[in-house]
């Protein structure tokens, strides 16, 4: 057989349905999993906005405000802080990936999008700090750690969606500045993205592999977030998974699948994790936050109607954000500012300060850290009501496909 009919008839076609071809968003919930289980038996766990609001802790100091938010002189480093660095590994990820399927492209907006790009970051940010964490920290991380705080922010998500699409109808039907899309610009050729993309992938096997061997301690706990933080963007573009369409779709299209895809991912992590915790290789307190419920609940709510109008949540900007989506950039910027200046703002009454209750557990003015196991004596009840809500969840979800008598708009 020629070359050219074994590249074009063999391994062209493999690397079209790995790298091209979109994956299930079941197959990248499973991926998902196995990232974040990894990270968890390293002692560490998956979070975004800590990331995000030390970026706009940067430029809040940059830009004088540093000293009137309380923010501490000496902050961390981007590629030293875990968060950040996950973040910046995920959003490289993300465009690797992109590059590889050719999907990469400089995407503008509608003028108005940028502004409700700017607004829904600025309110993901202040929901997120009263929550303690975005859909990934205050929400999945939490339930994976058998913690009522993310269930109950997926309350507050719930009801922040469906207020977030009705707004959001509104203004269609009522705003028409900046609705113009804008003129396409010059189309460029992506023979040689994928190239770029296998680049990409391979700074970051020399990254992992140089930091794992470094002298600096520092260094070497970090070569594993590199490589995962990698893993989770390059996971989430191929699969297009989504928390925000997982909360947003049923109330909107009634499509379901990505919810599902999310109701599969927690089901297989919740107990795996479990299995984690009993046998101490991580503590699960380290990823709980002390908001339960209030500031769960309020946070929700808050942060559901920003990622409406954001167009996706923290996870979901970042990896659109990898694919060239300019008003995604907006909406990251605008989180990292509005969770940056919020949180500096309740230091002034103490909101989010921690404190130590009489049981040893962190707790705030919205909340404490509250974990299943402790709550009802034991796993089995643990097990019992996290798989219940999973289970009624997922009928609601199969229920509202079948009527669509959970669709707002």
């Amino acid at each position: 057989m020629p070359d050219g009919a074994f590249w074009n008839g063999g391994l062209k076609a493999d690397y079209e349905r790995i790298f091209v071809e979109p994956w299930s968003p079941y197959l990248g919930a499973i991926l998902l999993v196995m990232v974040v289980l990894g990270l968890m038996i390293s002692g560490l766990f998956w979070g975004v906005f800590g990331g995000l609001r030390l970026w706009g802790d940067w430029f809040n100091s940059a830009i004088g405000l540093g000293e009137a938010l309380k923010i501490r002189a000496e902050l961390d480093g981007p590629l030293m802080h875990r968060m950040s660095l996950m973040n910046i590994t995920l959003l490289a990820g993300a465009f690797a990936a992109a590059l590889m399927s050719r999907q990469f492209g400089i995407n503008r907006a509608p003028k108005l999008e940028y502004l409700w790009g700017a607004v829904g970051g600025t309110l993901m940010g202040v929901g997120a700090t009263l929550a303690g964490g975005c859909t990934t920290g205050g929400f999945f991380t939490p339930v994976v750690h058998s913690s009522p705080a993310g269930w109950v922010m997926a309350l507050g998500l719930i009801a922040g969606a469906v207020v977030g699409l009705k707004l959001l109808a509104w203004t269609l039907d009522h705003v028409t500045w900046g609705m113009q899309a804008p003129a396409p610009g010059k189309a460029s050729s992506r023979e040689r993205y994928p190239l770029f993309g296998i680049l990409i992938a391979a700074v970051i096997v020399l990254w992992t592999l140089l930091w794992a061997h470094a002298a600096d301690e520092r260094l070497s706990n970090r070569a594993v977030i590199v490589s995962a933080g990698f893993a989770l963007g390059f996971i989430l573009h191929r699969s297009r998974l989504c928390f925000a369409r997982g909360f947003r779709e049923p109330f909107m299209t009634a499509e379901g699948d990505m919810t599902k895809a999310l109701i599969l991912a927690l089901a297989i992590a919740v107990p795996l994790a479990s299995l984690l915790f009993q046998n101490k290789v991580i503590d699960p307190y380290i990823a709980i936050p002390p908001t339960f419920w209030v500031g769960s609940l309020l946070g929700g709510a808050v942060f559901g109607v920003g990622m409406i109008f954001a167009g996706g949540c923290a996870t979901g900007a970042m990896w659109r954000a990898g694919e060239g989506h300019l008003k995604l950039w907006v909406a990251i910027i605008f989180f990292a500012w509005g969770g940056s200046t919020f949180s500096g703002l309740l230091r002034y009454w103490d909101v989010m300060t921690h404190d130590v209750n009489l049981d040893g557990n962190e707790f705030t003015k919205v909340g404490v850290q509250a974990y299943l196991p402790d709550m009802l004596g034991g796993w089995q009840w643990a097990y019992l009501v996290s798989f219940a809500i999973l289970l009624l969840w997922y009928l609601a979800v199969r229920y509202n496909e079948s009527t669509e008598k959970f669709t707002v708009i």
